[in-house]
């Protein structure tokens, strides 16, 4: 009984201090919304600045991710290194962990005729594998095959945004047009992947590589993608890789994906890329008139071995520091409305001594003083919490409402409130302490 009497006494104590409390904000409302206003600022700033840095880390993640999962590219950087087509063709059947591979040529602004329409188009030259190894579907009609490559084919599969713009939305597969002065039949319309995504293949054409090679007029390759099914493999796929190309160049036989700081990983982790690196000559070569410029000569890296997962995990850990920054130049101004609480609280500390010693008079203890001036800082710090939440998240909106990578990220609430909450009860602590040491004749005093 003695138990539940004493409880019951605390819940009474605390019932009647939040009561006070609540009394003690709402008795002047000009400096509890300065107060408010505060914390509401630099809520909403963290989550803001927050929620736009998150927006800016996705966006640009998916861009990388549209680019397709498990895959290695193969670049050459140099005029005197490139590839031959079988031998692109093959990396699937010399090397372990790789399941698709395709040479890649590039043709800019080759003329396009559609009808009586001309323009200056970008154009791809893959192979049949190249929707397994980008991870892109076929929304209309059917990609080309092998006979196509192996035929030169005049044969075209249409980016999604220039298959929109042909027939007004219409399917425009068993049409024609004429690229680079030669009827090509379109087979097939590749899915969207989205503004900026895809390396912009929504407003390309792909075409045989052979057929690419025709139009550029070169019977070389500057660019390999191969296809992995899985990370792991892809990591491993890079080491044999690198070590078939060195020996390709004549610089060595042995490549480690590189740790940044000259040590092999254990785990197979690695950098974004697997450079080459050339081993200048003990004795270098006389130059001869008209012979072109040697890369190795210059010290520089003749080709390129890079995995895509790996750019993902770059990109996506450099948008966390940039977000994580941000966030933590917006929490200044929450630590600037803590302050402000404490200030506000030490000056209504000041103008209710006579409150104070009346409740002391009356038998309030310094426990029950500390939990009323604590509350009310509490109190202020989840008002201005609720506040700064909506303002944060109508910004964010209005961000994202001009076109901008912005989301309302739950981490930034979560830090947002928790440094708001210990901030306020914090800075609430010596206002609290100085009311409930005010001993309560002094206090009688002052009425």
């Amino acid at each position: 009984m003695q138990d539940r009497g004493k409880i019951s006494s605390i819940l009474v104590r605390l019932k009647f201090s939040a009561v006070m409390a609540f009394d003690g904000i709402t008795s002047n409302l000009l400096r509890t919304f300065l107060t408010v206003l505060g914390i509401s600022i630099g809520v909403a700033a963290v989550i803001s600045l927050m929620g736009i840095g998150e927006g800016a880390r996705r966006s640009i993640v998916s861009q990388f991710e549209s680019l397709g999962e498990n895959v290695i590219v193969i670049k050459s950087n140099a005029e005197n290194v490139a590839f031959e087509a079988d031998e692109a063709e093959n990396i699937p059947i010399r090397v372990d962990g790789v399941d698709y591979a395709t040479p890649v040529v590039y043709t800019k602004d080759t003329p396009v005729r559609w009808r009586r329409d001309e323009s200056e188009m970008n154009i791809v030259g893959v192979n049949q594998n190249y929707p397994e190894i980008k991870d892109h579907k076929v929304v209309s009609g059917n990609f080309f095959t092998s006979l196509h490559v192996k035929q030169r084919a005049p044969v075209a599969v249409l980016g999604y945004n220039v298959a929109q713009s042909l027939l007004n939305g219409r399917s425009p597969v068993g049409q024609t047009l004429k690229i680079d002065g030669i009827n090509y039949r379109i087979v097939g319309v590749l899915a969207e992947k989205g503004d900026g995504k895809g390396d912009g293949i929504d407003d390309k054409i792909v075409i045989p590589y052979t057929s690419a090679m025709k139009i550029s007029e070169t019977k070389e390759i500057l660019e390999i993608w191969a296809k992995s099914p899985s990370a792991e493999d892809a990591e491993l796929a890079m080491v044999q890789l690198g070590r078939i190309y060195k020996r390709k160049v004549g610089v060595g036989n042995n490549i480690t994906p590189s740790t940044g700081e000259g040590e092999a990983p254990v785990d197979g982790g690695g950098d974004i890329s697997v450079p080459v690196e050339p081993v200048p000559e003990p004795v270098p070569e006389p130059e001869v008139p008209g012979n072109d410029e040697n890369v190795f000569e210059k010290g520089e890296e003749p080709l390129t071995i890079t995995s895509l997962n790996n750019l993902v995990k770059e990109a996506d850990q450099a948008n966390r520091v940039m977000t994580v920054l941000l966030g933590g130049i917006a929490a200044v101004s929450l630590l600037v409305g803590g302050i402000g609480i404490m200030n506000i609280m030490l000056v209504a500390v000041t103008e209710r001594t006579s409150e104070i010693g009346v409740r002391r008079a009356l038998g309030a203890k310094q426990e029950d003083l500390l939990i009323q001036f604590l509350l009310e800082a509490v109190y202020v710090s989840i008002i201005g919490c609720v506040t700064g939440i909506v303002i944060g998240a109508w910004a964010v909106s209005l961000v994202a409402s001009y076109g901008l990578s912005a989301v309302v990220s739950f981490d930034s609430i979560k830090i947002a409130v928790f440094v708001a909450l210990t901030s306020g009860l914090l800075f609430g602590v010596y206002p609290a302490i100085n009311a409930s040491n005010l001993p309560p004749v002094e206090a009688l005093k002052r009425q």
